[in-house]
């Protein structure tokens, strides 16, 4: 179950929900934001296999503006996906090839975090490591299935509209 939006993101991140998490996340959407935290990080611990509760933790620590957290969780979820798709556990050298980024799953779910730590990047300031993400995400998704274009018109404009590739 997605907090933000009701709908189920089994489908987009192509890993089920295990029971005892569906039981937690679904507990979480109703709760004060301090016990949507707890709910969420222990949704992590209990299974940290389950991709979509580490779209929910960066979803929800970004929101907050809570960006080192936001950025933890991304980081443990882009580990967690490319060990499930078979990409290398350094995200610099993951090459065009190395997976079907256009098809759900965890190498999709690898890449959309990817662009979720460009955002993270750019909001916390720092828009170097935001701009890295974003090329490569750019890199591996030239059609921009991911929405890398939104990153990029947003770093562009942090950084006075200079930047056409971001």
């Amino acid at each position: 179950m997605n907090l933000f939006t009701g709908e189920s993101s089994d489908e987009y991140f192509g890993s089920d929900t295990p029971p005892s998490v569906r039981r937690l996340l679904e507990q979480a959407a109703g709760a004060p934001p301090q016990q949507i935290e707890a709910l969420l990080w222990t949704a992590q611990a209990s299974a940290p296999e389950c991709l979509a509760t580490y779209y929910l933790l960066y979803k929800f620590h970004a929101g907050r503006r809570q960006f080192a957290l936001a950025e933890r969780a991304a980081r443990k979820g882009l580990h967690m996906a490319a060990e499930q798709a078979g990409l290398d556990a350094d995200w610099t050298r993951v090459q065009p090839g190395a997976a079907d980024f256009s098809q759900i799953g965890p190498a999709r779910f690898w890449l959309f975090t990817l662009k979720a730590l460009a955002f993270i990047s750019l909001r916390s300031g720092r828009e170097a490591d935001a701009r890295a993400f974003l090329a490569h995400v750019q890199l591996l998704d030239p059609q921009g299935g991911v929405g890398g274009e939104v990153i990029a018109a947003l770093a562009a404009a942090a950084s006075g509209g200079s930047d056409k590739a971001a």
